[in-house]
């Protein structure tokens, strides 16, 4: 039996990181609307639960909105 490739792995520290520092999913799509991406709170939620696939300019933005380095989101935890 063939192994789903996911093409979002960073989901999963999006969430993590975001709780960590306490913000809403709404309080984050709002940081990253405030950089100039139009996302909303479901977009957001889709991005944490692996349903939808990220970008590299929208992996970029998600670390500025969450104020950590890009590789904090790829580390396995």
């Amino acid at each position: 039996m063939e192994q789903k490739h996911r093409q979002n792995i960073i989901g999963p520290a999006v969430r993590r990181l975001r709780v960590k520092r306490d913000l809403t999913q709404e309080a984050l799509a709002a940081r990253c609307q405030v950089k100039g991406w139009d996302i909303t709170r479901g977009t957001l939620a889709k991005i944490e639960a692996q349903v939808r696939c990220v970008s590299d300019a929208e992996v970029a933005l998600l670390a500025e909105g969450l104020g950590c380095e890009l590789k904090e989101l790829f580390a396995k935890k």
